[in-house]
């Protein structure tokens, strides 16, 4: 598998970056993990609206699928009309994204199909299967099989033994990371620093870790070191147009 990285903002888009986005290929087929802010830009730096064979978002908040909406509007008023874009979520996350147009406007350019966390999803060369994080609003993790090989990819959510049940033995680790290591009491239980994704990674036995959703004026090195405290193996920050493969 091939992972590009579109964003890995947290909460919103700095300057020339964009918010959480992944782009996973495999035999020709392209998946999409999360579309969050400013990330179809990029997405449109590497292949074409059109060329997006499925849709798999973790969660509703915006950061993770606002440009969901252009992505559908390129594929809807772009004069190619490829076949309705099959969106993978959990029951009403798409709900705010899907109604900022029109009603009707972009219905034939998308099929929502919504699955239960633990569900398993099978689709193209891609099998993927699913577990609940805990978060302000559901959350899914994923865990993309292909080719002999995997990642697990939290979306957000607070430390959990179901995400290392998930992750176990992955070939990567994209683990939200949005505090190096102190956690707002707010935010404890819903969000993980670098420190509780590499302590999670470890217990999982990944093979490499690539901390996502920094909050915005987070130093790369400061999650990296944090993570490095209890994962011991390949540690990366994503950023947008980096590429790994596995």
């Amino acid at each position: 598998m091939r992972i590009t990285v579109l964003g890995g903002c947290g909460a919103w888009p700095t300057a020339g970056q964009a918010c959480s986005g992944f782009l996973v290929e495999h035999d020709g087929f392209r998946l999409l993990l999360d579309l969050g802010y400013a990330a179809l830009p990029r997405l449109l730096e590497t292949t074409t609206a059109e060329q997006v064979d499925a849709v798999v978002i973790s969660h509703g908040h915006p950061d993770h699928c606002a440009d969901l909406n252009p992505l559908l509007r390129a594929r809807a008023l772009g004069g190619h009309r490829p076949p309705p874009l099959p969106i993978h979520a959990l029951p009403g996350a798409l709900s705010a994204v899907l109604a900022l147009d029109r009603p009707g406007m972009l219905e034939e350019a998308y099929q929502v199909r919504e699955f239960e966390a633990g569900d398993r999803l099978a689709f193209g060369p891609f099998t993927v299967d699913t577990a609940l994080l805990p978060h302000w609003v559901p959350n899914a993790a994923v865990r993309v099989r292909a080719g002999g090989t995997s990642l697990t990819y939290t979306g957000d959510g607070g430390p959990s033994p179901d995400l290392v049940a998930l992750a176990r033995d992955s070939d990567l680790l994209i683990a939200e990371a949005t505090y190096p290591d102190q956690m707002p009491p707010d935010d404890a239980g819903y969000l993980t620093s670098a420190f509780q994704a590499g302590q999670q990674a470890a217990e999982a036995g990944v093979g490499r870790l690539l901390l996502t959703h920094l909050w915005p004026g987070t130093a790369p090195e400061a999650a990296v070191e944090a993570a490095d405290r209890s994962f011991r193996d390949e540690i990366a920050v994503a950023v947008g147009g980096m590429t790994v493969e596995v």
